[in-house]
């Protein structure tokens, strides 16, 4: 049945396995994508939403290079809020919330019609190895398919064991049994594992509860998208969602079964994510709290099912069951299926390059939750990295590295391969040393051209960035050389308690206040007719006057990336001997052994490396 040799063989289809799949079969490699049930592509197996802090600007990043997450994301959206308004826009971050069925139909739909794509149903049970180099897969029916580069992207899937109170069985998520064999024949091929926990919390019928007793959470009155392609279009109409609170009395009820709870009893050993705990976790660690937020979110425009945010648990359904309906709105609340916690392998990603490729094996590739990732956002960005680089070295072209200073999935990428992680890893804006210059606004003019040369983003859509970017330019320019005398600029800055001005000043000097904003230059009779004659969009106008209000922070923020990225370019010689350097500590030398960095910048960065070390290092290195 298969006969042909693979450029590419993905292994699951979430996700992760999705942007691979479609990034390799779209840089004109023979492309397979093979999983356990072709009716969950791109499931959301937790909540039915994307983006979020941070998230929201990877997939900007996705969408930027030539991924699909933005376009689905855009086209499944039942609302769109842009969080942390308030904020400077580094901090600013797009979410949606999706119709889940819809999601995965529009990705379905995507990856059938991609050429170089072909699918197949069925549990992967091993790998074919040969002299240290991947050359296919093995199915549970016998089969083998041959393939040059393989990704794993295995999800929760990897000997997954679901946790409901005192009762567990295995499975990747509820209804869907575990993967077997991959996770013993890995560790034989001498790859390091641990196991890690994520949860969920209970799905309901939204027609048992009472919306009126909850505080409405509705959508941005302008609401925005995520692609940066005209393929997509902002929401006309939204779906509201709801919060309302646990309380004491609630708490008390969920104490009752903690004895029963398998994170309190032993039964789960593993590490959950630190930044989204169980209900049971946050009232056990959080006591001096009386309540805690719980956002209702439907799962679609037309389903009566919805999502309680902030709820994921692992307790008895009993317990749960009597908890919620002790929560205002959910007094008469029926379950569709209760919340769950699963546990899972992975493997800790230091045994990774840069590319996702594992330092082991050779043309195998890892991304997502294999990698001790959560998060759809995460996954898929993973996914895109190990496509787009199992495609270039079947290709023999250079393999693609995105920089901390370049994109949120460089520093994705470069704390997994150089710090690791043994709690599930979750990106947020403080990972990134350099914010300001990956911002969600900008992503396109950071990454566009990046995948126009993979060969992921159009011409089209270069073209559309190229132009954006040369009115944004433009636009600035007429700022920085239009002057505004003070018997029209004070006026204005009355209104706003700024400043009078006494002389003729430029608009540019204006508009850098920071309580000036667009709209109250707009009064100004030169700005709108600027606007309006040139057709600028929402897009350009807020990119400049981010430009504007921010150019001295963004300038000294490249500055410094300019002089980190000095370092990435000393490159540390393949399998050095850190043994003979006597004069670092041994703590440095056993990491900088087991990481092998590629160069010393990736090498500073690692714990339990100090600046001294990295100087004995450049030393050595003739530096």
């Amino acid at each position: 049945m298969f006969n042909e040799v693979y450029d590419v063989i993905v292994v699951g289809a979430g996700h992760a396995g999705s942007e691979a799949a479609a990034a390799a079969a779209n840089m004109g490699s023979k492309t397979l994508l093979i999983t356990m049930n072709l009716q969950n592509i791109a499931q959301m197996s937790c909540n039915p939403a994307m983006g979020g802090i941070a998230k929201g600007q990877i997939v900007r990043e996705i969408d930027a290079l030539g991924g699909y997450s933005g376009i689905v994301s855009d086209t499944s959206a039942i609302q769109f809020k842009m969080l942390n308004k308030s904020k400077g826009p580094a901090m600013w971050s797009p979410r949606v919330q999706s119709d889940r069925m819809r999601f995965a139909e529009d990705w379905r739909l995507i990856l059938e019609s991609t050429p170089n794509l072909d699918f197949y149903q069925e549990m992967v049970s091993g790998l074919i190895v040969e002299n240290h180099k991947v050359v296919g897969v093995k199915t549970s029916l016998g089969l083998e398919v041959k393939a040059k580069t393989v990704v794993l992207t295995n999800g929760t899937f990897l000997n997954g064991l679901i946790h409901i109170g005192d009762k567990n069985f295995g499975g990747g998520r509820a209804g869907e049994k575990a993967a077997t064999g991959i996770t013993e024949q890995l560790v034989n091929l001498g790859f390091d594992s641990g196991r890690m926990k994520t949860g969920t919390p209970p799905r309901v019928d939204g027609r048992s509860l009472d919306y009126s007793k909850m505080i409405v959470q509705p959508g941005d009155v302008v609401p925005e998208k995520f692609s940066y392609s005209d393929v997509t279009k902002p929401l006309t109409e939204q779906r509201d969602c709801h919060m309302s609170y646990t309380s004491p009395e609630v708490h008390d009820l969920l104490r009752e079964g903690f004895e029963r709870s398998p994170m309190f009893n032993g039964r789960i050993k593993s590490t959950g994510p630190r930044y989204c705990p169980s209900i049971e976790d946050k009232i056990n660690r959080f006591a001096d709290k009386d309540r805690h937020q719980l956002f209702v979110e439907p799962e679609g425009w037309n389903t009566v099912e919805v999502y309680v945010n902030g709820f994921s648990t692992s307790l008895p359904e009993d317990v749960q069951f009597k908890a919620l309906r002790s929560v205002v709105g959910f007094e008469n609340v029926k379950f569709f299926r209760p919340g769950y916690a699963i546990e899972y392998d992975y493997f800790p990603p230091t045994q990774l390059k840069h590319t996702l490729e594992t330092k082991l094996v050779d043309g195998l590739f890892f991304a997502g939750q294999i990698n001790g990732t959560t998060g759809y956002e995460e996954a898929a960005s993973q996914g895109l990295m190990a496509g787009i680089n199992a495609a270039l070295q079947v290709q023999e072209r250079e393999e693609f590295i995105l920089k901390r200073s370049e994109a949120y999935i460089g520093v994705l990428v470069d704390d997994l391969i150089t710090k690791g992680t043994e709690e599930p890893y979750r990106m947020f804006t403080s990972r990134a040393e350099y914010r300001t210059l990956l911002r969600q606004d900008n992503a396109d003019f950071r990454l566009t051209p990046k995948g126009y040369d993979l060969g992921l983003a159009s011409e089209k859509r270069m073209k559309r960035m190229e132009q954006k970017q040369e009115a944004s330019d433009k636009f600035v320019e007429f700022f920085r050389t239009t002057s505004v005398k003070p018997h029209e600029a004070n006026p204005v800055l009355e209104s706003k308690n700024s400043a009078l001005v006494k002389q003729s000043d430029k608009m540019f000097k204006l508009f850098s206040r920071p309580n000036i904003t667009t709209e109250d230059m707009r009064n100004f009779k030169a700005v709108e007719s600027y606007i309006q004659e040139n057709n600028l969009d929402r897009e350009v106008i807020e990119q400049t006057e981010i430009q504007i209000k921010y150019s001295g922070y963004i300038e000294k923020e490249k500055n410094n990336a300019d002089k980190l990225n000095r370092l990435e370019d000393v490159k540390i010689p393949k399998n050095f001997d850190y043994s003979m350097l006597k004069s670092m500590s041994l703590e440095a030398r056993e990491k900088l052994t087991n990481i092998q960095p590629v160069t010393i910048s990736q090498a500073s960065r690692i714990s339990g490396v100090s600046p001294a070390d990295v100087s004995v290092l450049l030393v050595y290195l003739g530096r």
